[in-house]
């Protein structure tokens, strides 16, 4: 087929304008003479039907022998040429898609790298945080461990309180024991009373200073234990905001994980579109291979439609009556 914008008027006029300046036509002097345009295939296949034209117009009627082989010379010359563009244009598409194909592929590769670089970033934060998590739940236990150690130091004090509190009131029942027993021994004689008061007031006096030491004791152990509330009831807090700042790493690290899935998807995408790439690259090349064998179909094609030509030209018969028909003509010649 011709290319746009080259046909054989053109061509014709561009050849009569070199013989009209006295140059020969060659396929190169007629395509400057157009401008650089046209193919040389198509613009030798003018060039030679004008040369035809032309012998054709000073020679002598051909046979219908001489015309069929030249009409399937000129049939057998445009198939080759439109076989030959045919295979240029498939070959020009299969460039081009090719060359976006490996666009696309480089893309993609870039694009899997920069996924890959992600997802390195990511395993490094995560198992960074993954640390730090550790250290906290650490952190946690010992504090819950020491925690429970002060419970129980609280419980045990609260138990010696709760024994001294039972030795205070054992102490005052004694003391309302000897009061009940002074009252009743007062009516005894006065040096037995004196005696006994004496003796009982030394007692009182030995009880009130264990009491007095006792309160005391008390007092102490009250604000030990007040002190061990305090403590505790801090401990809870830090704990409960330990237990807090735990729950919201573990939420990172479950957000975390679920990017590092959602990028684990990303990639597997990625290696089934450059799959595909790779099948079409892979078809593209099956239609060349394809294309390839047409051209070399055709080319057969051609050999035999020449040799067919040969045959109708020259069959055997005409070839030996043509024998026996110089001979005569020689002899009469030399005559």
């Amino acid at each position: 087929m011709a290319r746009g914008g080259v046909n054989k008027a053109i061509v014709q006029k561009a050849r009569e304008a070199l013989l009209a300046r006295g140059e020969h036509p060659s396929i190169d002097a007629v395509r400057i003479e157009l401008g650089n345009t046209g193919s040389k295939t198509t613009i030798h296949r003018y060039l030679k039907e004008l040369e035809d034209l032309d012998l054709r117009r000073g020679a002598p009627q051909q046979t219908l022998s001489d015309e069929l082989g030249e009409l399937v010379s000129r049939l057998a010359l445009r198939l080759q040429e439109e076989s030959e563009e045919r295979i240029e244009q498939a070959l020009k598409v299969f460039q081009v898609e090719q060359a976006a194909l490996n666009e696309q592929l480089s893309a993609s590769q870039a694009a899997l790298a920069h996924l890959q670089q992600q997802h390195d970033i990511q395993r490094v934060a995560l198992e960074t945080e993954s640390g730090e998590l550790h250290t906290c739940r650490t952190t946690l236990q010992a504090e819950q461990t020491r925690n429970a150690r002060l419970s129980q130091s609280n419980l045990d004090l609260e138990v010696h309180l709760k024994d001294k509190q039972e030795q205070v009131r054992s102490l005052e029942e004694k003391h309302q024991h000897a009061r009940d027993a002074l009252e009743h021994y007062r009516a005894a004689s006065k040096e037995q009373r004196e005696q006994e008061q004496r003796r009982h007031e030394g007692q009182l006096q030995q009880v009130q200073m264990e009491m007095r030491h006792l309160q005391q004791t008390l007092i102490i152990k009250q604000d030990e234990v007040t002190q061990l509330n305090r403590d505790n009831e801090r401990l809870l807090t830090e704990a409960r905001q330990q237990h807090k700042a735990n729950l919201g790493l573990e939420m990172v690290v479950d957000r975390q994980r679920s990017e590092i899935g959602a990028l684990k998807i990303q990639v597997a995408q990625v290696e089934g579109g450059k799959q595909v790439l790779l099948e079409q690259v892979a078809s593209l090349q099956r239609k060349v291979g394809e294309l390839s064998d047409a051209s070399a179909r055709q080319s057969a094609e051609i050999a035999e439609l020449v040799k067919t030509l040969e045959a109708v030209e020259h069959p055997p018969e005409d070839r030996a009556e043509g024998s026996r028909s110089v001979a005569p003509d020689s002899a009469a010649d030399h005559l």
